[in-house]
């Protein structure tokens, strides 16, 4: 299987830590780009930032309409009907651009993975069973997929890893109590996880951005 397609930004030169980020359904790569001027980072090690996009597929809730997803929504509840194939091949590629970061020389615990929307979904759904310790997971208005697999698939060694967890009060795409939903299904788990609300629909704040950069600078101190 060959590598997504990235676009890559480092704070610094020679990068000791790695920010893979997931956009949305529809969305690609650039999606995202714009925010890092906007995060103070100024705590952190040097990152490099990587933006992949999603291959391009039809999706069956929009009426089959090809654009980039990461898997295909079938239901509009979300859980209904998951398309676990489409989930699972994904989480391969996420996987083989974090052994592509580790190959390159940063550790795995200096890798977090951030995602929005469907993004988020892939985050939860491959840090959760990666075999590694990673440095946190940003998951951004979205949910858990899969989740009656989880206790089975999970692996011991991302239980304690931080996970930032982020919506919108009147978010229209995915509801906030399916959001909510998940996050307690992870915290019941044993997961930490800070959880945020924000007073937007299906996208990101200034404040939200903020507390993105706190939570940035805490899991890739440079101290």
């Amino acid at each position: 299987m060959e590598l997504l397609p990235c676009i890559e930004l480092e704070t610094t030169p020679n990068p000791t830590a790695a920010v893979i980020w997931l956009h949305g359904l529809g969305a690609d790569g650039n999606d995202f780009v714009p925010i890092i001027p906007e995060l103070n980072l100024a705590g952190c090690r040097g990152i490099r930032f990587v933006f992949p996009s999603a291959p391009s597929m039809p999706v069956t809730l929009n009426g089959g309409y090809v654009m980039p997803a990461w898997y295909d929504i079938i239901g509009r509840s979300l859980m209904d009907q998951e398309d676990a194939a489409g989930i699972q091949k994904s989480a391969v590629s996420i996987v083989q651009l974090i052994e592509r970061e580790a190959n390159r020389g940063i550790a795995y615990d200096n890798i977090v993975l951030a995602g929005f929307s469907q993004g988020c979904a892939m985050v939860l759904q491959t840090g959760l069973r990666f075999p590694h310790k990673l440095a946190g997971i940003i998951a951004l208005s979205g949910y858990l997929p899969l989740a009656a697999s989880l206790p089975i698939e999970k692996h011991l060694a991302n239980q304690n890893t931080p996970i930032f967890m982020a919506h919108g009060e009147y978010d229209p795409v995915v509801a906030l109590d399916r959001a909510q939903a998940s996050h307690a299904l992870l915290e019941n788990m044993g997961y930490s996880v800070e959880w945020n609300e924000y007073p937007m629909e299906h996208s990101v704040n200034r404040e939200e951005l903020l507390d993105i950069s706190h939570f940035l600078q805490r899991v890739l101190s440079s101290q």
